[in-house]
């Protein structure tokens, strides 16, 4: 699957700082490895049934910083994202609105890389459909049957296709003695929530209520592909990722993202899988998760409908640097509330900035690259690199002594900006 073109990011002098990252799992500031370890990043993609809003593009914004911040360590970087363009909701949404079911997801998948080019993400090194990873899921579904770690559940009556008896295939948890630990949840409370998240733990026949769909048999009016020794069908959520990851990764994922509301079960389930796939204990290393963005006192999501779409903001005359810097104006972790004052207060900072590095000269700019690189090091805290770079914005523009004039800096500080912070100016 073709991703979205790659901005162009200006070289900077020296290097930045070793990133540290909040783990989720463990709750602390752990360190990401040193520069000579290829980084290998995973950010969980859509679900291509609706537009991009800003509580995406607050994940995907997140770990291009990451990104930006480990490449100018001097790391070496591998980033996978999937796009899960078959599963319940796509379908659900298909049928309501009568349009194809891969119509929607293409059309809605290339709303996202326009999204995305318009905000200056950089783009995956590999760019990955459920679709196209069925045969990786095949492989590995029909692995863990042989090793125990799956099963088959009966189909209910009804379903098309053939083979029937194959049934549906399960993971059995209770093979992986580490899950539950990242997500840090008391048994009722997984129920609930992956109740709530596509789960289904009263299927009748499961081994175990939270035991997660591996491959789900072909359903009359559902598209389906060939599962060799599975039967036709299709893949579950969770060990889509799992497949992608390994495929394109390696056996070990140094940093698993995406937004806090995957955290459980997406997370938890598709790193089990992970482990069941490789025969390692801790095949992810880090989890990091995005905060959650709302708008009109909820959480932003698609079942509200209380969308603030990038697309719809760029397309009214907002500068998507604009946008970008309303998302950087909050810190990765947070959670927040969106308001038209953000817009406006992101409007205003960026045209503060372009008149600055429009000067001839200005204050010294190294002390903004330092403390911009200081700040992204220190848990993404973007927020702190926009208030260096606003104080030297106001210094630039107040105006200083011809002696502190320095000929290089504004350029220096537009390089910062565009290469750490990914806004153009």
């Amino acid at each position: 699957m073709r991703s979205w073109p790659t901005p162009s990011v200006p070289a900077l002098p020296g290097h930045g700082p070793a990133v540290h990252l909040h783990d989720t799992a463990a709750d602390t500031l752990s360190p990401t490895r040193d520069a000579a370890a290829r980084a290998t990043l995973y950010v969980c993609g859509i679900t291509p049934y609706d537009a991009t809003h800003l509580g995406h593009a607050n994940t995907y914004v997140a770990f291009d910083l990451l990104l930006r911040a480990w490449r100018d360590a001097g790391r070496d970087v591998t980033y996978v994202q999937n796009v899960t363009d078959v599963d319940d909701p796509l379908l659900e949404r298909a049928n309501e609105t009568g349009v194809d079911w891969r119509e929607l997801a293409e059309s809605q998948t290339d709303l996202f890389r326009s999204d995305m080019e318009a905000l200056r993400v950089v783009p995956p090194d590999h760019y990955i459909g459920a679709v196209d990873a069925i045969p990786l899921v095949v492989d590995a579904v029909e692995d863990m049957l042989a090793a125990g770690t799956a099963y088959r559940v009966p189909v209910p009556d009804g379903p098309g296709g053939k083979d029937r008896e194959l049934g549906d295939v399960y993971a059995d948890l209770s093979t992986d003695p580490f899950f539950g630990a990242g997500a840090h949840l008391e048994r009722e409370a997984m129920l609930e929530v992956f109740a709530e998240n596509g789960g289904d733990p009263e299927r009748p026949g499961k081994r175990h209520p939270l035991d997660p769909l591996l491959w789900r048999r072909t359903r009359t009016g559902e598209p389906d592909w060939d599962g060799r020794s599975l039967g036709s069908g299709r893949p579950g959520w969770h060990i889509e990722c799992s497949c992608i990851a390994h495929e394109y990764l390696g056996p070990l994922v140094e940093v698993q993202g995406g937004g806090r509301d995957l955290v459980f079960p997406h997370h938890e389930m598709s790193e089990s899988h992970l482990r069941a796939i490789t025969g390692t204990p801790a095949p992810v290393l880090l989890h990091s998760h995005g905060g959650m963005v709302g708008y009109d006192g909820e959480k932003m999501s698609k079942s509200l409908g209380n969308l603030v779409l990038v697309s719809r903001l760029v397309e009214a005359g907002t500068d998507p640097m604009a946008v970008r810097l309303v998302l950087l104006g909050h810190h990765y972790r947070s959670d927040w509330e969106y308001s038209d004052a953000h817009l406006e207060a992101a409007a205003d900072r960026l045209q503060t900035w372009r008149q600055a590095v429009a000067l001839p000269a200005g204050p010294d700019a190294e002390p903004v690259l330092e403390r911009v690189r200081a700040a992204l090091a220190d848990d993404l805290d973007a927020p702190a690199a926009l208030a260096a770079v606003d104080t030297w914005a106001e210094q630039a523009l107040a105006g200083v002594d011809d002696a502190d004039r320095v000929p290089g800096a504004p350029a220096l500080v537009r390089d910062t900006v565009d290469a750490l912070l990914g806004v153009a100016l």
